[in-house]
């Protein structure tokens, strides 16, 4: 059975009555009203509700309000172009980085405007790429916080404000930051005279941040007309005040939470190459929003489209098209899936700039699925724990020797624990894979291979994410959500390190403890995995683990 939504269509087979019956029931109460009221009952019974049920709902606003900031920014972008910087590097974490990522992989800079680069890895070797990418002088950085006290950009600030120290004689005049107003970030960034400061509005959180200075001060820098966005999303947010069966943040909830309920809890993005970026910003808000109290949903993102054989009964598949742009190969294998039962969720969009609602909409959506599925969507309970574990690390960060991570070099070791992870997979179980490694292409390419093998041998979904990037998106899922992660952390030896000036650790000493933290966290959290080392050369380790996932298989 196939329902229709305007530019959405529902292949949800025998679902079909049970996401009618949760649009009637929703537009009985009035859901979509009571949520624009911020009526914190949507989500809970308790009195007084939780604060962050009360201060996290600005973005509901944000279409409207960031209106009266386009032309600051646009001024601002200006000043810049005609100044003549050639990059703007973002130095953040999760909610403060994603957005613009995949703002700059979507549309690009526009010619003349500086050219945006996103630092999200403390990996020695990612701070070192991103240095060798640009022309000191000529370098905008934003240093990009809500709370001013994130570890991994303070890290990056400092390291690049030594560097503009030594390149100018006013390296204020380089930096920017966004945070939220009055937070140690806002104090750092006027006692060094950084040539601006953009507030945030402290009402929204990191996750659902995208079309608030966070994500639209860097779409004005590399040239986009976020005037025009923001009337995009205006579109949407009153699309989504109309009743439930007309609610296109709404239908997406009923459709995905009653799949979910029913045991689909693997929400699978397939998109146009247009769009492609588009699903590594949906990943932390579905992840990090739902993945909690032994409850949520898992985005598989990134991952080779199959055949049927490959999939169990736990995925939805949500696909983003452009006219055409599926090629006859993957329209095929859809058709495939449809024909195997599964459900399939189509978004057909005018255009790339379409994500820009998009984006509204599915934060609408995740809202919605957090009354829907019992679980409050604006809180990251679980998140805390790993920082906490990493800070303990960190202070033992001369003791380098980890009792619990394998060398790749002991195979026999490595074997034997891929097959105790084997034997304990099981219906609904996922693999993912957390490579605190450098995020540079030819190691994404192998992991991705690597993902695709797992696949093929399990027939179980895989996700892929860079920490510590991930521990701020998908890491809230693998530590509060449902016991059925099975982790494979990989960590490697950098050859070369990096002081992080200004402080007594260096980059290598800090992804290492943030791994360590992280591992640990899992495992009081009673999740499974498996930490192992590739040592100094990551491809052939890379190389070496893939064997012995075959071998474990035997």
């Amino acid at each position: 059975m196939t329902l229709s939504k305007g530019a959405m269509r529902l292949t949800i087979g025998v679902y079909e009555r049970a996401v009618q019956q949760r649009l009637q029931a929703w537009e009985e109460e009035n859901l979509a009203g009571r949520i624009w009221q911020r009526d914190a009952s949507v989500w809970t019974s308790q009195t007084p509700p939780p604060a962050e049920l009360l201060d996290r709902l600005g973005w509901l606003d944000l279409p409207t309000d960031m209106r009266a900031h386009v032309d600051e920014w646009r001024g601002f972008a200006e000043t810049i172009h005609a100044e003549g910087f050639t990059h703007a590097v973002l130095l953040g974490m999760g909610g403060s980085s994603l957005a613009p990522e995949v703002f700059q992989k979507t549309f690009g800079n526009r010619s003349g405007y500086p050219e945006l680069i996103v630092l999200d890895s403390t990996h020695p070797d990612a701070v070192r790429a991103v240095e060798a990418q640009i022309d000191p002088p000529h370098t905008l950085f934003i240093v990009s916080s809500k709370s001013g006290t994130t570890i991994e950009t303070i890290s990056f600030f400092r390291y690049f404000w030594h560097l503009m120290r030594d390149t100018t004689e006013t390296p204020g005049r380089h930096f920017i930051a966004i945070t939220d107003p009055g937070t140690p970030l806002e104090e750092l960034a006027k006692a060094r005279h950084f040539r601006h400061v953009f507030d945030a509005p402290s009402d929204v959180g990191g996750r659902y941040s995208a079309l608030s200075p966070f994500g639209l001060v860097p779409a004005a820098l590399i040239g986009a007309d976020v005037a025009h966005w923001l009337q995009l999303a205006g579109q949407m947010a009153d699309a989504c005040r109309l009743p439930a069966s007309q609610n296109p943040g709404l239908v997406l909830a009923a459709a995905i939470g009653e799949l979910v309920r029913a045991g689909r809890d693997k929400l699978t993005f397939i998109t146009a190459p247009e769009v492609a970026a588009f699903p590594d910003w949906l990943e932390q808000l579905i992840a990090e929003s739902l993945g909690k109290d032994g409850k949520g949903i898992v985005p598989v993102v990134g991952e080779v489209l199959g055949d049927p054989a490959d999939y169990s009964n736990d995925r939805i598949f949500v696909v983003f098209s452009i006219g055409e742009t599926l090629t006859p190969d993957r329209e095929a294998r859809l058709e495939a899936l449809e024909k195997a039962g599964h459900p399939i969720i189509r978004l057909a969009l005018p255009n790339p700039e379409a994500i820009v609602s998009e984006m509204f909409a599915w934060e609408f959506a995740t809202a919605a699925l957090g009354a829907l599925l019992g679980i409050h969507p604006f809180n990251q309970p679980d998140v805390q724990l790993a920082k906490d574990l990493a800070r303990r690390a960190m202070k033992n960060a001369a003791d380098q020797h980890d009792d619990d991570t394998l060398p790749i070099e002991t195979i026999d070791a490595v074997i034997e624990a891929l097959r105790t992870l084997v034997e304990q997979v099981a219906p609904g179980d996922y693999i993912a894979i957390q490579a605190f490694l450098p995020p540079l292409p030819d190691i994404d390419a192998s992991l991705q291979a690597l993902r695709l093998e797992a696949r093929s041998l399990l027939r179980i979904a895989t996700t892929l994410g860079f920490g510590p990037r991930f521990l701020h998106s998908t890491g809230q899922l693998h530590k509060g959500g449902p016991k059925t992660a099975i982790c494979l952390q990989l960590v490697d030896a950098p050859m070369m390190d990096l002081l992080v000036p200004e402080t007594d650790y260096t980059f290598a000493q800090l992804i290492a403890a943030q791994a360590r933290g992280d591992a640990e966290a899992l495992r009081q959290r009673g999740q499974r995995i498996v930490r192992i080392n590739l040592g100094h050369d990551v491809q052939n380790g890379l190389t070496a683990l893939a064997g012995a996932l075959n071998e474990a298989m035997l």
